[in-house]
C-alpha cells in the first residue's frame, strides 16, 4: 500500500474477485456505526480505484466494504 491505499494491481484482484453482481456476507467491519452486522448478505454494486467494495445490502444499506479493515466473502 502506497500513500495508505492500495496498488493498482490490488484493485483489479479486489475487481476479479468481487465482480458487480456477486453476492457477498459481512465476516467483519471496522466501524462501530455501521447498522450491518457479520452474516449480512447484499449484492457487490462495484469496487472503486482504492479497493472499496461497494455494497446493496439486503437490510437496504448500501456501505461499502475497506480494503485492509472490513473482511467480505463471496457466497
Amino acid at each position: 500500500m502506497a500513500n495508505g491505499f492500495p496498488s493498482k494491481e490490488a484493485a483489479a484482484l479486489i475487481r476479479e474477485r468481487f465482480p458487480a453482481g456477486c453476492s457477498v456476507e459481512l465476516a467483519a467491519m471496522n466501524d462501530p456505526y455501521a447498522k450491518i452486522r457479520p452474516g449480512d448478505q447484499g449484492t457487490v454494486e462495484f469496487v472503486d480505484d482504492t479497493a472499496t467494495v461497494f455494497i446493496a445490502w439486503d437490510c437496504g444499506s448500501h456501505l461499502g466494504a475497506v480494503y485492509g479493515e472490513d473482511k467480505i466473502r463471496r457466497l
